[in-house]
């Protein structure tokens, strides 16, 4: 069994580099824009309510994610962005762990939290994590934090630990 660890990080990690090719073979370009602006320092995810989550296994990062305050709501809403997951790991619930412990800390601070993707993946993807569609131009997904009741939301809540490309 592979032990698997997803945790916040106040730092990008070395291997994100790595990450980064992969996702850029794919055709995803987040990762550099995330990489871009921690290194200029437009976004840390350290807002109050922020934060940047790693997925390891067995040691060697795998997926990474971000919660940040919603520009484009209204208060107490979040924003889970930068969420990308190794394809050597997918199918492996990495993401959904991932995803699991940035809601869980978002609980902490938000009422509700949105995201967008364009993909049909992430679509199907954020819906078995408790997301619903959302007809908005900043986002396709939202969830409700205070009635949720999202897999891997209560996963998380229940104890466990915390994907999607």
């Amino acid at each position: 069994m592979n032990p698997m660890e997803v945790r916040q990080i106040k730092h990008l990690p070395p291997q994100i580099h790595v990450l980064e090719e992969v996702a850029f073979t794919e055709g995803f370009r987040f990762l550099t824009r995330l990489i871009s602006e921690w290194q200029s320092g437009d976004n840390r995810f350290d807002a109050p309510g922020e934060c940047l989550m790693a997925a390891y296994l067995n040691h060697e990062l795998v997926g990474v994610g971000g919660l940040s305050v919603d520009p484009y709501a209204q208060a107490n809403t979040g924003r889970l962005g930068r969420v990308y997951v190794a394809p050597t790991s997918r199918g492996q619930h990495v993401g959904q762990r991932l995803v699991s412990a940035l809601i869980a800390h978002a609980a902490l601070h938000f009422k509700s939290v949105r995201l967008y993707t364009d993909t049909l993946g992430g679509d199907a993807f954020y819906l078995r994590c408790g997301f619903m569609l959302t007809e908005d131009a900043h986002a396709t997904h939202v969830m409700q934090i205070e009635t949720s009741d999202s897999d891997c939301y209560q996963s998380e809540a229940a104890g466990g630990r915390s994907g999607r490309k």
